[in-house]
């Protein structure tokens, strides 16, 4: 029997995971008073393209009749790494 899972349901949950992190950290400083503890759940890290393709959010290619938008845009704080690392964590242990 193969137990080996494939690479895009891995990819999926472990996505999954960092989003509920995410969304679990928006939640907890959502609740929060102001101060330390609510600034470190809301300072995140984002990355772009813009980051190496210049000053917008997504690349647009003209194709004269058609044109194409890329974009992707990641955001990243210690919760949606906290999620990443428990969705890890069970592809681990439910192998």
């Amino acid at each position: 029997m193969n137990n080996k899972r494939q690479i895009w349901i891995i990819v999926l949950i472990l996505f999954v995971g960092s989003m509920i992190g995410t969304l679990f950290g928006d939640l907890i400083a959502f609740i929060l008073p102001d101060g330390v503890v609510k600034q470190f759940f809301l300072q995140s890290t984002n990355f772009s393209l813009s980051n190496f393709f210049g000053d917008d959010d997504y690349i647009f290619l003209n194709l004269g009749a058609i044109g194409i938008v890329f974009g992707l845009k990641i955001k990243l704080n210690f919760t949606s790494i906290i999620g990443f690392s428990v969705s890890y964590y069970f592809l681990r242990y439910f192998r």
